[in-house]
């Protein structure tokens, strides 16, 4: 199916046809297939090519054309001004302003300030103030992501004067399927959908017929509040206000799906113990770099573990078989410390864990802790009787991988719920984090029981 897909994607545009357009210089040929394309497949083909036949393609786009490309191409933070620098300045600026104000927002915060200015002087006065005023919000709130192409209508306007404002400003709005309802005082009052706007009679007044009950965000919300308010309701867009409740912009689904797919590369990347997540293209040097700062981190906590073992060598110098099985309780407790954490982090995220249900989602993990320990138990003290022909050795083994689950568990689900109700990040519970500190109690509950019935095992 996805072969058959592909086969039919192929057939919509040829790229090296293009290609040899662009080479050949044929304008006429490469705009009218080329202007043809879905969005998608014209940024897939620009990011392909190399800097030379791009420098083409800003010769036979206008830079209103070239904004719609940058408004879907998906690049790394660095690729940004790379392919700005291609450009002639006053066709990026000009390009610049023809985007949604959140789209051009997003590229200009990879600049610095000084590329960033440059381009901001070259705009027209209020593009420039717009997009000013979306760079002073805070990265990561809904203030930062909103864009200020939305159509607003008030709410003493018939249905008539609405329809002349929605077709007036339909081409440069984000979204026309919400029309929001605005007071005198410019403040969020209600909202109305297309449909209605079309049924309704044109002599009825917008107060008579909006929706009073309107779901909105503040400025300074963060971001990932925002992606569960709008995939708890089902919104195309929200409408985002100040404290006074006046209406400044709106968040569009489109951006909620970027904003969804960073957090979750995010939480992603701290659960594996990284800085960020590194590109599979990116080089040894910067991949190195982002891995590093959690590995050393966990080296000296592994120096735990190692001193921890250091206290116990006059057991394991008595008994040696029990240093056999040290990378199997701990290995053990590891990966169930780690499935916990999944479990806790995810519910936090999605909103599934709150109030009272951290109560109940602890206890599950209690008993859940306890019923997995004891079956792994039984099954290791089974497999040494008969391998090593020890019931002490395996009794003590099956009790420590018991124990250890347990524990395990236990802090896989609370050690996140106790960082997020600091107010930080559950995902910094990272996998390697709740692993080493398995390993560690892991260890001290095996060899702290052995120490006690070390008689018995001798």
């Amino acid at each position: 199916m996805v072969e058959q897909q592909n086969n039919k994607n192929e057939e919509l545009f040829n790229e090296e046809e293009l290609r040899q357009y662009l080479l050949d210089e044929n304008i006429d040929e490469f705009r009218e297939i080329f202007l043809e394309l879905h969005s998608y497949d014209q940024a897939q083909f620009y990011e392909k090519v190399g800097p030379d036949i791009r420098k083409t393609i800003y010769q036979f786009l206008s830079p209103q054309e070239m904004a719609t490309i940058f408004e879907t191409i998906e690049l790394e933070d660095d690729e940004y001004e790379q392919f700005l620098k291609e450009m002639d300045t006053a066709y990026g600026a000009e390009m610049l302003s023809y985007m949604y104000t959140d789209d051009a927002v997003d590229v200009l915060n990879e600049l610095d300030d000084e590329q960033r200015e440059s381009y901001l002087e070259m705009m027209d006065s209020e593009t420039a103030e717009e997009i000013n005023e979306l760079l002073a919000y805070a990265e990561y709130t809904a203030g930062a992501i909103m864009t200020t192409e939305y159509v607003s209508v008030f709410e003493n306007s018939t249905v008539r004067s609405a329809m002349t404002v929605l077709r007036n400003e339909a081409p440069n709005a984000e979204t026309i399927y919400y029309v929001f309802v605005v007071d005198d005082d410019h403040r969020l009052s209600g909202v109305i959908s297309l449909r209605d706007l079309i049924i309704s009679e044109e002599d009825t007044l917008i107060r008579n017929i909006m929706n009073e009950r309107v779901v909105y965000v503040k400025a300074s919300d963060d971001q990932e509040e925002v992606a569960q308010i709008m995939k708890d309701y089902n919104f195309l867009a929200i409408p985002v206000v100040n404290d006074n409740h006046e209406m400044l912009g709106i968040i569009t689904v489109d951006d909620i799906i970027d904003v969804i797919d960073e957090e979750a590369s995010d939480d992603y990347s701290k659960l594996a113990g990284l800085s960020d997540v590194d590109d599979v293209e990116s080089s040894p040097f910067k991949a190195a770099k982002k891995r590093l700062p959690w590995l050393i981190m966990l080296l000296f906590l592994g120096m735990i573990t190692a001193t921890l073992m250091g206290q116990f060598e006059a057991t394991l110098d008595k008994v040696a078989l029990l240093a056999l099985f040290i990378p199997l309780i701990s290995g053990t407790s590891g990966n169930s410390g780690t499935q916990a954490l999944a479990v806790a982090v995810r519910g936090i995220a999605t909103g599934e864990i709150g109030g009272n249900s951290k109560i109940k989602m602890l206890l599950r993990e209690v008993l859940t802790g306890l019923i997995t320990g004891i079956v792994c138990g039984l099954i290791v003290v089974g497999i040494i009787f008969f391998w090593k022909h020890s019931l002490i050795i395996g009794l003590l083994v099956g009790a420590a991988i018991s124990v250890s689950i347990l524990v395990a568990t236990i802090a896989g689900s609370f050690i996140p719920l106790l960082i997020h109700k600091l107010g930080a990040d559950p995902a910094v519970a990272s996998g390697p984090f709740i692993t080493t500190l398995n390993d560690v109690t892991s260890i001290l509950i095996y060899l702290g029981l052995a120490s006690m019935f070390l008689g018995q095992l001798m």
